[in-house]
């Protein structure tokens, strides 16, 4: 059931009051100052990943609701959230679920010196009954829970948006400093690319998502994760940003990638590959931008992974179903422009997650093609595990509805650790030089959120 608040409040407001604080929370973030689009969040129970990964996604018998006046209201279609399960599946969780396990990473690639990061849950999530629903277009807001509950989560919702007022007002503190490190050095990286090329060129892979992770000590100041998610979504709104605190861990990002989404039984992948920084000065920016439009490398790159999406969905989709809705599309945000394609198809009847992921997950566009070969060869180069980076988060809805973005642009917080991942596709024509300064584009805003600066060389 759900209840119209009487006023619009801003969610960062309603989180600053109650969830922020809470060991089980989440928001799903439309971005700060979002004119569109829906946001989410609230409290959740630690769930199993057995019943989440049951959820069916497409069953034509119709699907009641509960209450007509006030929840017919509440936003529909992709992104639109009724209850459900939100968290999130990290790579390697996604390789196994595919049938990729370790064994697959026995491919060597030159000597590079790894720094494990903390071990983090593979997979987390929460069973979500109650939670509070924005129309950003529409400026309303809804405490929605169970009937039987609706009137003491509405009263508790009210008292966070009294409580959060001060909260949320507050002046948004610089972080102190810390140090940040990668995994491997910029020059590792560079002969890892060229250690990429030789697979290429021996004709195992036509494109491999290479990736590193930076590592963050807290040091004498403990981390704050609803600041650190605060600075993030100052500097990088996204329209897939999102903070999930489960199982001891804290995910907080600002994901321009959307790796599914489901409504009424059509499943949609935007894969991004394809990068340019922002330029200094509006001159710049779009020639930058036309720059990336026009790159023969990039739309190669691109078109791989809409191919590779295009066959996974054919796994569990209506024969004939799957097309390419978009393709080569430039989305620009604050740090960088990236090129984005839409491919999408209509889900057999009794498709369950578990399905969809065994077919889609780990995503082309974390992995590069073909996916199998290419995470066997990424496996022995980059020689650690990703943990929950290029893995994917968000919600899994009750009524069949997903929306789950990719893990990229992304901090783990874990105890006293703070971990960021970053890459690139390799492909026969990727120039050295400018992978490695990409991946340094890429980590620039997660690791300034934290108070760090891009190690030399990036």
């Amino acid at each position: 059931m759900a209840i119209a608040l009487a006023e619009w409040t801003d969610p960062a407001v309603v989180f600053a009051g109650g969830p922020a604080r809470h060991p089980d929370a989440f928001w799903l973030d439309a971005s700060a100052g979002a004119r569109a689009g829906h946001s989410y969040l609230g409290l959740g129970e630690p769930a199993a990943i057995d019943p989440v990964l049951a959820t069916v996604l497409r069953h034509d018998a119709p699907r009641p609701v509960s209450d007509p006046g006030e929840d017919a209201a509440l936003p529909s279609g992709v992104g639109a959230f009724r209850g459900g399960y939100v968290g999130w599946f990290g790579y390697e969780w996604g390789a196994a679920h595919a049938g990729l396990g370790p064994e697959v990473a026995t491919t060597p690639g030159p000597e590079v010196v790894t720094t494990p990061g903390p071990v983090v849950p593979p997979a987390a999530w929460l069973r979500v009954d109650a939670f509070v629903a924005f129309d950003h277009a529409t400026q309303r807001v809804w405490a929605v829970a169970p009937a039987a509950q609706a009137a003491a989560w509405a009263e508790r919702v009210r008292a966070w948006v009294r409580a959060g007022e001060a909260a949320a007002s507050a002046d948004l503190q610089a972080p102190p400093k810390r140090i940040a490190t990668s995994g491997h050095t910029a020059g590792e990286h560079a002969d890892l690319v060229r250690a990429c090329h030789d697979v290429i060129r021996a004709g195992d892979a036509y494109q491999l998502c290479l990736t590193t992770q930076f590592t963050v000590p807290a040091g004498p100041v403990p981390f704050d994760a609803p600041s650190v998610f605060a600075a993030l979504r100052a500097s990088s709104p996204s329209h897939h940003a999102g903070f999930i605190r489960a199982a001891g861990a804290t995910l907080l990002s600002a994901s321009p990638e959307q790796f599914l989404g489901v409504a009424d039984g059509r499943v949609q992948t935007k894969p991004i590959k394809g990068t340019r920084p922002r330029g200094s000065d509006a001159r710049a920016d779009a020639a930058l931008a036309a720059e990336l439009r026009a790159s023969t490398k990039e739309q190669a790159e691109n078109v791989m992974i809409v191919d590779l999406m295009r066959n996974d969905l054919t796994r569990v989709c209506e024969p004939g179903s799957v097309r390419v809705d978009a393709l080569l599309n430039v989305e620009t945000y604050a740090q960088v422009h990236q090129l984005v394609s839409t491919v999408s198809g209509q889900l057999r009847q009794g498709v369950s997650v578990s399905d969809l992921l065994a077919a889609t997950f780990p995503a082309g566009s974390m992995t590069g093609a073909p996916k199998r070969s290419a995470m066997a060869h990424l496996g022995g180069l980059e020689r650690a595990s990703r943990g929950i980076y290029a893995g994917c988060w968000g919600y899994i809805g009750f009524d069949g509805t997903v929306d789950l973005a990719m893990v990229i642009r992304t901090i783990i917080l874990h105890g006293d650790v703070a971990t960021v991942g970053s890459g690139g596709g390799i492909t026969s024509g990727s120039v050295v030089v400018e992978e490695v300064q990409e991946v340094g584009v890429k980590v620039r805003a997660p690791l300034a959120a934290l108070g760090a600066a891009v190690p030399a060389g990036w």
